[in-house]
């Protein structure tokens, strides 16, 4: 059988002294070896496991809901969520009512890189809404996520620029494998029939498209949210409101 990796996590209840070493030494006897071990958020622990037999898997799960100290949360193929859980030691923030959206404040800019970069890895079409306010790390954590995935990234339009927008890309921009960076107040404000094409011919592109600003992008173009596969807020911290109308005349004011 092929060699497989599975995330365990448990919520411990009672933290007595050998209780870990005890539950890795069942696994040793099973012959599933532990890649990583981390706290996530408190009582939680994570573990990401391997190994080429499934039913040793079934048996753990057997094994362990009969330990009174802690209770099984999780067995199953490991999510990209799960691998940054067991790096970082804490889950990323996922809105309880809309699925595909992720929340981030700018004290977690290290998770955030390694998400994005782990995303943009992914081959083929796929585009990510980035919320925030200015100045919180949006633009930044782009380019990081960039790196990390050892990718090039190509600025569609950009405040970065002074507020600019491009017509054309030469043909080493426009390769499919590049992360394609849009602004999606300054795409709208600026708009001309060009810069209009040259969306048009990203968007169908199988490469990842990042939009800063995917709410005013959606109200003023053809896209809507559904053209959206994954949306990520940044905040300074928790509280803070996303409000367009606050900020949007610091676009204008050059115009």
């Amino acid at each position: 059988m092929d060699i497989k990796q599975w995330y365990l996590e448990y919520r411990i209840h009672k933290n007595r002294p050998g209780l870990l070493g005890d539950i890795a030494s069942t696994l040793g006897m099973l012959e599933v070896n532990i890649l990583t071990i981390n706290g996530v958020e408190g009582q939680t622990r994570g573990l990401l496991l391997e190994t080429d037999d499934d039913e040793k898997i079934g048996l753990i799960d057997k094994m362990l809901r009969n330990v009174d100290s802690i209770t099984v949360t999780a067995l199953r193929p490991p999510r990209l969520v799960d691998l940054l859980a067991v790096r970082h030691g804490r889950y990323i923030v996922r809105d309880s009512d809309d699925k595909k959206t992720f929340r981030f404040t700018r004290d977690e800019l290290g998770l955030l890189v390694d998400f994005l970069g782990e995303l943009m890895k992914r081959d083929g079409h796929q585009v990510i809404g980035l919320r925030g306010m200015p100045r919180v790390g949006k633009t930044e954590s782009i380019i990081a996520g960039s790196v990390y995935a050892m990718k090039r990234w190509t600025f569609v339009s950009s405040t970065l620029l002074r507020q600019t927008v491009r017509s054309q890309l030469s043909d080493d921009e426009m390769h499919p494998q590049n992360v394609f960076i849009i602004d999606g107040i300054v795409s709208t404000i600026r708009l001309n029939d060009k810069h209009h094409h040259l969306l048009q011919d990203i968007m169908k592109m199988p490469s990842t498209i990042v939009i800063e600003h995917p709410d005013v992008f959606v109200k003023e173009t053809e896209y809507s949210y559904d053209d959206l596969d994954i949306i990520i807020e940044l905040r300074n911290n928790p509280d803070e409101l996303i409000v367009y109308d606050t900020f949007t005349t610091m676009y204008t004011d050059d115009v």
